[in-house]
């Protein structure tokens, strides 16, 4: 076996784990409004365990409803939410694996407009990052008020057939705001930072006795004056620990958010060292932190680093992981673009970029593509045009689908843009997405033909039965006094030329591709200004996507942000702007690269024969789909989803 040490089996307290990988607490929106389990959640949940996690936990769950932070998270604070959790435990079980709930309070994280109801926390201090609400502080009795609660909640599950419950002590939520100098000021009883996580424990374990119990902790708080490795280790050293059953190790809070949900610039396994101290407490270790690939797993539990991963983007990504990295086959994989955790925020079912599947309020069913030779060698199948990332997908459904298909890209490697974007300094696991497409395509008889430009010739000579355009959307300069070649260039036209980062130039574009392009030319030491008539760079994307090119570029002195300026004419070594200062002439040595929203392709190539009878299809930006790698894929379900009705 690949991985002997995920394989093994693990005792925590009264239950046995089928292998080390557990399906961590991860946040989706996928509860009703009151906090209940829907039938989706319940599916999405059952899925997890059927992919070969050994424990499943479903999120964190807040206990009382003040301590709500999100507007359809899961609740454990009411009887009511009984027979959801009974479900969601009872679909887990079916498959093997062991059910968890985390159980949580936000505190001062909490936003009134979401719960309805005003914050409460252990002193005054509000959490600017979660909305600024200041809280109301919590007195003595309140306090006891709310240990019960978790109690009660800890029943509740008890009573719903779950197995094991993790208090949730990290993250800056309640218990960990008890826990912090910086947001514990209190004088009284719970001036003692144990103090709450103590009589919590002792209320959940006499709550559910006979339940496997654990704590979610942050080894760090990652903000000056925070709770450092060495203290948090201190405290959790003097807690109740003969209460509890097992560690599961975090970072960060709402103001250190890259460590809670590690970008994918951070190594994988990046918390494993923090996580090794807390073993010397004789109870199993758990870790978290973008623990996505397999051999960074096998390491370590293998070297006895941790005891079991906790795993939450990768096991979103796709469902079966476990079973797969187990088996030593391919998987999904997560690239750790955090879409999910940006897209919480709104309110909406967390996607995922890579996987069409999650998000729907009905979940997409792209499902595992099966090779199939439905469709017999004499057939023309479906010709996909275009290799990025909507071609790739729907060439896989298609496949999968037991049809012939044959993909066209007329540039020399697969992947289009995205091939691109996976070259620059922040996304560096970009490219194992495509290695997957490729080994997908490979291991469903796809042909793919790179090199090639379709054309009527080229499409009359395989005689398809339908076609897909996945062409995307072809990229155009703007129409501005001097902007052209060879001063100024298309910045994906530029990317593709594959040249060394210029020494300097000019990004006139604040989309997400200016900020990743100028902050790859920055890294490698170039002279960067951006100039764009938008006010923020990047608001396309989420806080966690821009967060470090946005603060490289902030804080880098050889990069200079001019934004909120209109470029009205381009020289051979300047460009004109209108902008607060009205109208002004700024120097541009070196290329211009542009960014901007491409050019609305026709609805019908002219080299596409028209009255031939042959169905065709766009899919992707060709269909006007925003440029997300997300919403490609959602589309090539879609698309893909058409051709038995089309073909028949």
């Amino acid at each position: 076996m690949r991985y002997p040490a995920l394989a093994r089996p693990l005792t925590l307290g009264p239950v046995v784990l089928r292998n080390r990988v557990v399906s961590a607490p991860m946040e989706r929106n996928y509860c009703t409004p009151d906090g209940e389990m829907t039938r989706a959640y319940i599916d999405y949940l059952a899925a997890r365990a059927e992919g070969g996690a050994a424990l499943v936990f479903s999120e964190a769950s807040y206990v009382r409803a003040d301590g709500r932070g999100r507007a359809r998270q899961a609740g454990v604070a009411e009887d009511r939410h009984i027979p959801g959790l009974a479900a969601m435990a009872a679909a887990v079980h079916e498959h093997g694996a062991k059910a968890g709930v985390e159980l949580n309070h936000g505190g001062r994280t909490v936003r009134s407009r979401v719960s309805g109801l005003p914050p409460v926390a252990p002193s005054a201090v509000p959490c600017p990052p979660a909305g600024g609400d200041m809280p109301a502080v919590l007195g003595g009795e309140e306090v006891h008020d709310l240990v019960e609660c978790y109690g009660k909640a800890a029943r509740r599950c008890r009573e719903a057939g779950v197995d094991v419950l993790s208090v949730h002590a990290a993250h800056g939520y309640l218990v960990h705001q008890f826990l912090s100098p910086l947001t514990n000021l209190r004088t009284d009883e719970f001036a003692d930072p144990m103090r709450f996580l103590d009589l919590v424990l002792a209320a959940v374990r006499n709550a559910a006795p006979e339940l496997c119990v654990g704590i979610r902790i942050s080894a760090f708080e990652g903000v000056p004056g925070g709770l450092d490795a060495a203290r948090t280790l201190e405290l959790v050293r003097a807690a109740r620990l003969e209460l509890i059953d097992f560690i599961d190790v975090s970072a960060g809070n709402y103001e250190a958010a890259q460590w809670m949900v590690q970008p994918g610039e951070w190594p994988p396994g990046i918390l494993a060292e923090h996580a090794e101290p807390y073993r010397t407490l004789g109870l199993p270790v758990g870790v978290a932190g973008r623990i996505s690939d397999p051999q960074v797993a096998e390491e370590v539990v293998a070297r006895g680093r941790a005891d079991f991963v906790s795993v939450a983007r990768a096991l979103h990504a796709d469902p079966r992981w476990p079973r797969r990295v187990l088996a030593g086959e391919p998987f999904r994989p997560c690239i750790a673009c955090n879409v999910c955790i940006d897209s919480l925020h709104g309110g909406a079912p967390v996607p995922c970029s890579v996987n069409p599947d999650v998000g729907a309020p009905e979940p997409r069913r792209s499902g595992t593509a099966r090779p199939s030779s439905r469709h017999g060698p004499s057939g023309g199948g479906v010709v996909v045009v275009g290799g990025g990332p909507a071609g790739l997908e729907t060439a896989r459904l298609a496949a999968g689908r037991g049809l012939k298909v044959r993909l066209l890209e007329r540039e020399d490697s697969l992947g289009g843009r995205f091939r691109l974007a996976a070259a620059l300094h922040c996304n560096p696991g970009h490219h194992r997405v495509l290695d997957w497409y490729a080994g997908e395509l490979d291991r469903l008889g796809v042909e793919v033909r790179t090199g090639v430009a379709a054309d009527a010739a080229v499409l009359a000579s395989l005689r398809p039965d339908a076609v897909v355009l996945a062409t995307g959307r072809a990229p155009r300069l703007p129409e501005v006094e001097g902007a052209g070649p060879p001063h100024v260039a298309e910045i994906a036209e530029w990317l593709r030329e594959g040249g060394e980062p210029p020494e300097q130039c000019t990004i006139w574009g604040a989309d997400q591709a200016a900020m990743a392009v100028a902050d790859h030319i920055a890294v490698h030491g170039g002279r960067v200004q951006i100039i764009a008539a938008r006010e923020t760079l990047a608001p396309e994307v989420g806080p966690r996507a821009r967060m470090l090119p946005v603060a490289r570029l902030a804080e880098n002195p050889a990069v200079r942000i001019l934004l909120g300026r209109r470029v009205v004419r381009v020289g051979t070594d300047h460009l004109v702007v209108r902008g607060p200062a009205g109208r002004e002439e700024i120097a541009a040595p070196g290329p211009v690269l542009v960014s901007q929203e491409p050019a609305p392709g026709p609805e019908r190539p002219r080299w596409l024969p028209a009255n031939t009878g042959t169905p065709f299809r766009l899919v992707g930006e060709a269909a006007g789909v925003p440029n997300s790698l997300g919403a490609v894929l959602r589309d090539a379900v879609s698309v893909a989803g058409a051709f038995p009705a089309e073909i028949g």
